[in-house]
């Protein structure tokens, strides 16, 4: 087999919640940690998925393992699937039903100064205007 095919799992938080908890708005750095992860371990992250309270019938997440192209999902934390999926439980069952492992990065979140939070602030309010947040 070759390298594992990753889905990073990041969750649709809204902007007015980045004061009270930027990481679960900021879905670049959740992605990231997931990336890092799986580079850390020779996988690949072949899909990015950006969800809130998602069931886990839903087809979205399963349309990349049903073609063969995702060997497993990540996500950076119990926390960040908390508010990503409708029932943590419920998809846990269903990746053990379909034989997909379901991983944590369990990496250190970013501590976000107001420098941090304006970045990412300026660049989910403005994503019309070409801004990418460098």
């Amino acid at each position: 087999m070759g390298e594992l095919r990753v889905a990073s799992i990041a969750s649709l938080t809204p902007l007015e919640e980045l004061d009270q908890d930027p990481f679960l708005v900021d879905s670049r750095s959740q992605y990231a940690m997931c990336a890092r992860w799986a580079a850390e371990r020779g996988y690949v992250v072949t899909r990015e998925l950006l969800v809130h309270r998602l069931r886990t019938d839903h087809q979205s997440l399963w349309a990349d393992v049903e073609a063969g192209l995702v060997d497993l999902f990540v996500a950076p934390s119990r926390r960040v699937l908390e508010r990503a999926l409708a029932s943590v439980d419920e998809f846990v069952r269903e990746c053990a039903r379909r034989g997909v492992r379901l991983e944590t990065a369990g990496l250190d979140e970013p501590l976000y100064d107001a420098g941090m939070k304006a970045q990412v602030h300026r660049r989910l309010s403005m994503p019309t205007a070409g801004y990418d947040g460098c």
